[in-house]
């Protein structure tokens, strides 16, 4: 743990995140959900969106609404409990999910955060993949890769064609789409930025899970277009180094937190032993998982 703290502080001196530590609280309270006005044209675009059943892979490690006190669905309820917070102070609505290296839970992070979000009534949330390399949204909940955001960029898709939403749910998934040979040429094209100018419009929460900082610069390209980041690091594996090369790798300050991922359950604490998270956040903001 002291290797993240460590970490942390290096990064602020490199003008990045200011660093605080508290631990997850056992009661989760619930936040104003700020909701966006919906007209008429984007009902109609609502009204045309596919419903799946929700079919998650069996290998997923899906958050479960009826399990609200099993780890990881408290830590992620107080996350999205602090992040719903921010929202009621600041115009948030679009955040980025990313880590420094493979393999450190972004796309796990990502894919419970919009879980948790949607659980809340009338909390429209949309998960978007945009991880073009990479992308394993798709396979989490066994739906097909295409049509999906790379299709809709490239004009072989309307928009409520790569837009799929869970029956029942608040959750609509937006997969990668077709594999494309320069990924970061297509994330530099108009429509990106005006897909997410839009996205919000419909949905009071916009989750993109993105490649890693270290490894491709499209995280850093569409963090300059989103509301915030929530850098993804994990324990034993994330270096300090790369924690600090990551942070300086945004090209603008907007990290709302780093969500401290891998810990083993009665590793951070002997009392609270179904918490199995640590997090580090910046001023009023969060990150468990």
């Amino acid at each position: 743990m002291s290797r993240v703290h460590d970490a942390l502080r290096k990064a602020e001196m490199a003008g990045g995140l200011a660093a605080g530590r508290e631990r997850l609280a056992g009661r989760v309270v619930s936040s104003p959900v700020t909701t966006p006005a919906v007209d008429d044209s984007l009902n109609e675009l609502l009204a045309k969106i596919q419903e799946i059943p929700y079919n998650p892979s069996p290998d997923s490690h899906l958050i479960d609404a009826n399990q609200p006190h099993e780890a990881p669905t408290e830590e992620f309820r107080t996350l999205r409990t602090r992040l719903n917070h921010l929202q009621s102070l600041q115009p948030v609505h679009t955040v980025v999910l990313t880590s420094p290296s493979p393999a450190e839970g972004k796309s796990f992070s990502a894919v419970n955060l919009a879980l948790a979000e949607s659980h809340l009534a009338g909390n429209l949330t949309v998960l978007a993949d945009f991880d073009f390399r990479r992308p394993i949204v798709h396979s989490l909940f066994q739906v097909d890769r295409s049509p999906g955001i790379t299709d809709y960029l490239t004009g072989k898709a309307q928009l409520h064609e790569i837009i799929r939403r869970i029956a029942g749910t608040n959750l609509f998934i937006m997969p990668a789409g077709e594999a494309v040979i320069n990924p970061l040429e297509l994330l530099n094209l108009r429509e990106v930025k005006v897909l997410l100018d839009k996205l919000p419009t419909i949905f009071n929460w916009v989750i993109l899970d993105t490649p890693p900082l270290l490894f491709a610069a499209d995280a850093n390209l569409l963090a300059t277009l989103c509301d915030g980041t929530i850098i993804v690091v994990r324990l034993g594996s994330t270096t300090i180094d790369s924690i600090t090369r990551a942070m300086q790798s945004l090209c603008q300050n907007n990290v709302l937190g780093i969500v401290v991922n891998g810990a083993r359950r009665g590793e951070l604490y002997s009392k609270y032993t179904y918490y199995h998270s640590y997090y580090y956040a910046s001023g009023n903001t969060t990150a468990p998982e």
